[in-house]
């Protein structure tokens, strides 16, 4: 059996020990060359033959789907799908499979970390120091604000916890949940547009889709109270990024944080590089100890597929 490796958290050191299980069950591993997701066309030329992959933020798209004449599963080494065309991958018998709650500790520190990092302008800071600067930058405090948490999975519920921790009032939305899961985390649960009128963070935990795209849009950034900060640890298309920006510029909006952009690298973003932005590589996952959950997670539910069994974690399209 062959199955390609794509993650560049993982192909940055192809012997490393978490990759162990992999190697000695199957009989070739081929990784990701390109240091960055692979695009469909260049998944397209390697695909064909390969029975599994582990797989990163890559686009398998249809295309791609269709191209790959052995293949069998899909084990996603994360939790989101969006980049995998569920309906093509039902059509072909391909089991596509995803890793939840096994980066959500990881994501969510780095959700409560950007907060900080745009609320006191960390970033600035550091590199005016590293020039021999000494700037001074008015910030703002997080304690005695509001956390508004969009999405209340494993994730938000981390997010909430911790936010709450520094002494922050927690609101919440999510629509495919019952109201006690919100009163068992001590959360207020809200709708999306009043939990943006009251939130100073807005921080977004859901997957991308058609009717996500865009869920932080104009009209909601007008919602946002005076020096709001948005924090982004979940999928870049959440965000009207041109909108965003024009808050930034006309000082409606404080800062906003962003490991995912609408493009990935995020070449053509208009966020990126603006002085209130703070900007990761879409690493909320990438912790040693991250790093080996999920890919524990990810190789088992690959081989049990490629061995016949059934995954817990396979995820179905919907119509």
């Amino acid at each position: 059996m062959k199955v390609l490796v794509t993650p560049t958290s993982l192909c940055r050191n192809p012997d490393a020990p978490v990759l162990d299980a992999l190697r000695e069950a199957v009989d070739e591993v081929v990784f990701n060359p390109f240091g960055r997701p692979m695009t469909e066309d260049e998944l397209i030329a390697v695909l064909p033959g390969v029975d599994g992959v582990l797989a990163g933020v890559d686009d398998f798209g249809a295309r791609a789907l269709r191209a790959a004449d052995t293949l069998r599963v899909v084990a996603r080494y994360g939790v989101g799908v969006d980049n995998v065309d569920l309906a093509v991958a039902a059509e072909r018998g391909i089991v596509v499979t995803r890793a939840p709650g096994a980066n959500a500790l990881a994501v969510a520190e780095l959700a409560i970390g950007l907060a900080f990092a745009v609320a006191r302008g960390i970033p600035l800071l550091d590199a005016g120091v590293r020039a021999g600067e000494w700037p001074r930058r008015e910030g703002r405090e997080l304690t005695g604000g509001v956390m508004g948490v969009v999405g209340f999975g494993a994730i938000g519920r981390l997010v909430a916890e911790r936010a709450r921790g520094i002494g922050m009032a927690v609101v919440a939305y999510d629509p495919m949940l019952p109201d006690d899961a919100f009163e068992a985390a001590g959360v207020e649960r809200c709708e999306l547009d009043d939990l943006c009128r009251r939130s100073d963070v807005v921080s977004l935990h859901v997957p991308l889709t058609p009717q996500t795209r865009h869920l932080i849009d104009e009209r909601r950034l007008d919602l946002l109270p005076d020096r709001a900060i948005v924090v982004n640890t979940a999928r870049g298309g959440l965000i009207d990024e041109d909108a965003a920006r024009r808050a930034l510029d006309e000082g409606r909006l404080f800062g906003v944080a962003l490991d995912a952009y609408e493009t990935e690298p995020p070449s053509a973003s208009p966020l990126v590089g603006h002085p209130h932005v703070v900007s990761t590589p879409h690493s909320g996952a990438h912790t040693s100890e991250a790093v080996a959950r999920v890919a524990a997670q990810s190789i088992a539910d690959l081989l049990t597929v490629l061995g016949g069994g059934v995954s817990a974690n396979a995820v179905r399209a919907t119509a």
